[in-house]
C-alpha cells in the first residue's frame, strides 16, 4: 500500500554497486530503512545528492509494518535547501547535528512533535544569517524537550548551578562532578528562553562555547542509553575558531 509522508534523511550506506539504503526519519512511520535502487547511477531517478544528511523530503512509499527494508515510489526534496549544502559553517553544523540525531532517534513509530521540531529547525538553519555559532547549542537544549529530559526550571532564577545528572537548577553544589556553574549556568539558562532568531545576541567566548557544548553532550550521555561519544563536534570547533 502506498503512503505519502515527509521525511528527513539521517544516513545513507552503500547496498550494492548501484544501490543504497537510506535511513530516513519519517513523519508517518518514524525511522525507517529504504532501499533506493540505482541511486549511484549517473541518470538515477533518485540521485545521491537528493538523499544527503538532513535533506528534507516529500515521499510516496510502500510500507510493510514488519518490514526491515522499505521501498520508495516517489521522492523529491521539499523544501529544497538553499544554503546548507554550499555553506561551510552550516554544512559542518549539519554533520554534527546529524550524528547526534542518528544516536537519539531510534523509534520505528511516528513522533509528530519530534519530527516537526527537527524539520522546522533545519529550515530555520537554512535561512539563518546570524548566530550560527550558537545554533547547535540552541538545537540540543530544545531537542531535549522532545526526548524527555528537558531541564526542570523551577529554581532557575535563584540558582547558581545546573545539575546535569538530575536535570535541575540548584543553589547548592551537587554531590558529584557533573554540573554547570558561573557563566556556563547563566548562558545555559539564556539559551533555554531564547528563540533561534535572537541567538546572534548571545555573546559566548570560543572557550565557553566549547566547554558548554562538552557539558551538554555529557547531559545527553547521562540521559540517553548508549549515547556514546560524538566525534564531529571537533569539526565545528575548528570551523568557529578558524
Amino acid at each position: 500500500m502506498l503512503h505519502k509522508t515527509r521525511g528527513i534523511v539521517f544516513k545513507t550506506t552503500v547496498y550494492s554497486e548501484s544501490s543504497v539504503v537510506a535511513q530516513i526519519f519519517t513523519e508517518k512511520f518514524g525511522l525507517q530503512s529504504y532501499l533506493v535502487n540505482g541511486a549511484r547511477k549517473p541518470k538515477a531517478k533518485i540521485r545521491m545528492n537528493m538523499i544527503q544528511p538532513l535533506h528534507l523530503l516529500d515521499m510516496v512509499v510502500y510500507h510493510k509494518p514488519n518490514g526491515n527494508i522499505q521501498r520508495i515510489s516517489e521522492l523529491r526534496n521539499a523544501p529544497l535547501l538553499e544554503t546548507i549544502p554550499y555553506d561551510l559553517i552550516k554544512s559542518s553544523l549539519v554533520l554534527f547535528l546529524n550524528e547526534v540525531l542518528y544516536k537519539v532517534v531510534r523509534q520505528h513509530h511516528d513522533d509528530v512533535l519530534l519530527f516537526e521540531f527537527i524539520f522546522h529547525s533545519i529550515i530555520l538553519l537554512d535561512k539563518l544569517e546570524n548566530g550560527l555559532g550558537n545554533f547547535h547549542l540552541w538545537f540540543l537544549l530544545h531537542l531535549s524537550k522532545y526526548l524527555g529530559f528537558y531541564p526542570e526550571r523551577t529554581n532557575e532564577n535563584i540558582s547558581s548551578y545546573f545539575d546535569l545528572k538530575n536535570g535541575v537548577f540548584t543553589n547548592f553544589v551537587p554531590g558529584h562532578a557533573y554540573y554547570l556553574h558561573g557563566k556556563l549556568t547563566s548562558t545555559f539558562s539564556e539559551i533555554l528562553v531564547m528563540n533561534v532568531d535572537s541567538m546572534h545576541l548571545l555573546k559566548i567566548s570560543s572557550v565557553n562555547r566549547k566547554d558548554l557544548l562538552s557539558k551538554v553532550l555529557d547531559y545527553y550521555r547521562m540521559h540517553i542509553d548508549n549515547f556514546g561519544e560524538i566525534h564531529s563536534h571537533k569539526i565545528i570547533e575548528e570551523v568557529f575558531n578558524s
